[in-house]
């Protein structure tokens, strides 16, 4: 049983002790995970970067864009592992830090990556056999290499809660303190511009597939520069006779309201005609009915200076989705 002061606390020396179980802890989980995060990368470096320039397969930008910089990461883990293993923290990863850029470089190439693996497992038989040959070498286990590619952005997140549980459980009178601050905080950051590139792309990933599905003349160009936050069918309320089904799209400036085109259209059957822009930043919304929590939906009254729509969704969760996102999307307007 820990001893405690006369108020109730640990002593110096038990926090001490304390801090130092986390941090062995913490060190001892890095170390580990850092020789079982090199070995794959060499798997995929030898197996394949390697033979693949090796036998020309793939033509230089084939294989530059589906692995991007993935051999300096491999190099930059090499360099790491042996500080890591000489208990030299703060050194090492001070040492590591000014590679985090090829971090970012790869994260920026992930889309472009994957396009190229299923353009080239689809299209290239020798490419696609080749793949399926060193999948099936004893030493990849059961991993496959769309299993393997985005290793590097998930061992970023790993260093970054690693690193910083390091730091913050080393003693300010440590020698390697301050480099270990100084390395959680640049991780942090790099995983901050990392989720970000991450969070554009499947935003652009959302608008090309809404653009896909927008037909006709005024279509054209309606997604490009914005951030796409949902898409729904709702009733729409008129003053005079019966509700009518629209599709919505709500992007974070604007809210598109479309209408399906005829099934046997000949050339524009399964996409949507927009049929009104409702500009967000003049959006004044409120919940008519939909307040008690119950099963049968609500209504959503939306006011512009010109015009105002009454929505209707038959469903209490969906509808509380709404609310929250045309709420997040007017108070992103006016700020």
């Amino acid at each position: 049983m820990e001893r405690r002061g006369a108020s109730g606390r640990c002593t110096v020396q038990e926090q001490r002790a304390r801090w130092e179980r986390k941090r062995a802890c913490t060190a001892r989980e890095l170390l580990e995970t850092e020789r079982r995060y090199q070995e794959q990368l060499g798997l995929v470096a030898t197996y394949f970067v390697g033979i693949l320039r090796a036998k020309g397969t793939l033509r230089p930008a084939e294989r530059q864009a589906l692995f991007g910089p993935w051999e300096l990461i491999y190099g930059a883990s090499q360099e790491l592992l042996p500080y890591l293993e000489g208990e030299h923290w703060g050194q090492g990863l001070e040492s590591f830090c000014p590679h985090l850029e090829l971090y970012t470089q790869f994260a920026a190439n992930a889309e472009r990556s994957w396009t190229t693996l299923q353009e080239q497992l689809k299209k290239n038989k020798r490419f696609r056999r080749f793949v399926r040959l060193q999948e099936g070498r004893p030493e990849f286990g059961s991993l496959h290499l769309q299993d393997l590619l985005p290793l590097p952005l998930q061992r970023l997140q790993q260093y970054e809660n690693l690193v910083v549980a390091l730091a913050e459980n080393t003693g300010p009178n440590s020698p390697d303190q301050q480099q270990l601050t100084r390395a959680a905080r640049l991780i942090s950051e790099t995983a901050q511009k990392v989720y970000s590139i991450g969070q554009k792309q499947k935003n652009d990933q959302h608008l090309r597939r809404v653009q896909a599905l927008l037909s006709g003349r005024q279509a054209k160009g309606l997604t490009s520069g914005r951030w796409f936050l949902r898409q729904g069918w709702l009733l729409v309320v008129p003053p005079h006779g019966e509700p009518r089904p629209r599709m919505f799209f709500l992007f974070s400036d604007v809210l598109l309201m479309a209408k399906p085109r005829p099934p046997l259209h000949l050339l524009q059957s399964g996409t949507f005609a927009c049929r009104a822009l409702y500009p967000m930043a003049q959006c004044q919304l409120h919940r008519v009915f939909g307040h008690s929590g119950g099963p049968c939906g609500g209504l959503l009254s939306l006011s512009f200076p010109h015009e105002k729509l009454l929505l209707m969704c038959t469903d209490q969760e969906e509808l509380l989705h709404w609310h929250h996102s045309l709420t997040l999307a007017i108070s992103s307007q006016k700020n």
